[in-house]
């Protein structure tokens, strides 16, 4: 028996997960590491802490898995997206603590660029806004920082990654300095069109090519490892971010197919085919993957405020004892009795781009009871994701047929149901809900002949549970239409308040 080792390396811990030839899951290990804080809006992780959770995470999922290394067929790759870090080409020393994707400190850099005109370029290029999310600005403020770091950089003394790259580097003790695709495509520095890194973006920001990896597809060998966590090398033979792996792990390899991943937000892709869908709707263009010579476009979508809304009731308003309990208390009314909930503590996200709106609860009565509150709760989130779900059926002219959704909010029938009912689609739950490694071990198992190719993978994705739509049309119409004047009453609080 042959198997694939995923390496899902996420925002808050690393995972190692083994999976069989049957695309199932035989053993898993996981281990947090420490978030960084220096100040307010900064996130920052230690890449040293990084890899030696990866690295512990391996060895255990070995052990627990009772398997050889020569039954490791092939080491796929999956990353926390845009987090950046810089490292000394010689010593394998990084010069900095990674700074993390929802790092703020560079919004400052991005408004900049914005007055400057620069943003429709960016965007004609990238597929992206100009904003502190992606890598480019954190690549430059470290660079700018650190004394001397462009001089070093300029002469090929210093490395750029993403957390994928870094990894890369360690498993081959130094010898591979590569990305995919799709990490590529998160830096505000590669050209999607072209498929290379951009000279005219480059020199915005005055960074040298010498300091970035090389890009490769999705699916390929990189490389053999070169470490002491391997009696005998194993081939690096997939890599993808975090939510494209979703999307793979998901079977969405047809044009128009969706994933949503609800989460502490909700992240949503849709998969476009060979061709970049430029959005008119501040949805963002990305690469989705590359497997072999073809390569996939996708539009993307997040929702700032998914499953946190669940922890703010449980937290802040102590509603509920366990995040679990929200489903229990909202069931025991029919619906919100009028209640909506925008829950733009953080602005909104996609695709209203709206930073200075804030969190409103409205159309509340005598008669509003905390149910209703964790009704209009859950219902929140799911109009929230058909805002975005509707404006990728906009932008890119493909009618959605069905949502697969993952993530932990998925085990909420009551919001599964709801989403349906809105969205007037089925949304569907798979059987295994470790899709982000999944996704990362087919493009592992797929360049080294596990499985022949994305029709084969495609048959080990089984649904677990459909949930079809049920609700009237015309209460669904009503429910939005309240729903977009709750969302202006959000949005002019700020603007009234000051006014």
């Amino acid at each position: 028996m042959k198997y694939i080792l995923a390496l899902d390396q996420g925002t808050t811990s690393s995972r190692a997960v083994l999976i069989t030839e049957e695309g199932r899951l035989h053993a898993s290990a996981q281990k947090e590491f420490q978030q960084i804080f220096p100040t307010p809006g900064w996130v920052e992780h230690d890449p040293q802490e990084i890899w030696s959770s990866q690295a512990s995470c391996i060895g255990e999922v070995i052990a627990k898995g009772g398997i050889g290394v020569d039954q490791i067929a092939g080491i796929g790759i999956t990353n926390q997206r845009e987090t950046t870090i810089v490292w000394e080409r010689i010593s394998g020393k990084p010069l900095a603590n990674a700074i993390v994707w929802q790092d703020r400190r560079t919004t400052e850099i991005c408004q900049d660029l914005k007055n400057r005109g620069l943003e429709p370029l960016f965007r004609k290029k990238t597929g992206l806004l100009l904003d502190p999310y992606f890598s480019a600005t954190k690549l430059y403020w470290i660079l700018k920082k650190i004394p001397g770091a462009f001089e070093r950089a300029r002469k090929g003394e210093l490395a750029f990654g993403t957390v994928d790259t870094w990894l890369l580097w360690k498993l081959t003790g130094g010898a591979c300095h590569m990305t995919d695709v799709t990490n590529a495509s998160r830096t505000l520095l590669y050209n999607i069109h072209t498929l290379d890194w951009d000279d005219e973006l480059l020199k915005v920001f005055d960074i040298p090519r010498q300091i970035l990896p090389q890009v490769r597809s999705s699916s390929e060998i990189y490389a053999m490892t070169q470490s002491s966590l391997f009696s005998s090398p194993v081939p690096i033979c997939g890599i993808a971010g975090d939510q494209q792996a979703a999307l793979i792990g998901q079977s969405c390899f047809s044009s128009g197919m969706v994933k949503t991943t609800y989460g502490t937000g909700c992240f949503l892709l849709m998969n476009t085919g060979n061709q970049p869908v430029l959005s008119k709707n501040n949805l963002l263009t990305t690469i989705a993957y590359q497997i072999k010579h073809e390569l996939v476009y996708a539009l993307e979508g997040s929702v700032f405020m998914g499953g946190a809304v669940v922890q703010w009731l449980r937290d802040n308003l102590g509603l509920i004892k366990n995040s679990a309990d929200i489903e229990k208390l909202a069931a025991t009314v029919p619906d919100s009795g009028g209640v909506y909930f925008v829950p733009a503590f953080t602005g909104l996200g996609a695709p209203y781009w709206d930073p200075y709106a804030r969190g409103a609860l409205v159309g509340l009565t005598r008669g509003t009871t905390a149910a209703h509150i964790a009704r209009s709760a859950l219902d929140g989130i799911a109009h929230q994701v058909t805002d975005v779900l509707k404006a990728m059926e906009a932008d890119a002219g493909i009618a959605i047929a069905e949502i697969r959704v993952d993530g932990g909010a998925v085990a909420n029938n009551l919001l599964m149901q709801f989403q349906a009912d809105l969205m007037g689609v089925p949304v569907i739950r798979p059987q295994v809900t470790e899709l982000t490694a999944l996704g990362a071990a087919f493009l592992a198992g797929l360049a080294v002949g596990i499985w022949k190719d994305t029709k084969e993978v495609a048959n080990y994705w089984k649904e677990d549970c459909r949930f079809e739509p049920k609700m009237a049309a015309s209460k669904v119409q009503t429910a939005r239409l309240k729903w977009e004047k709750a969302i202006v009453c959000a949005q002019t609080w700020e603007s009234h308040e000051s006014g």
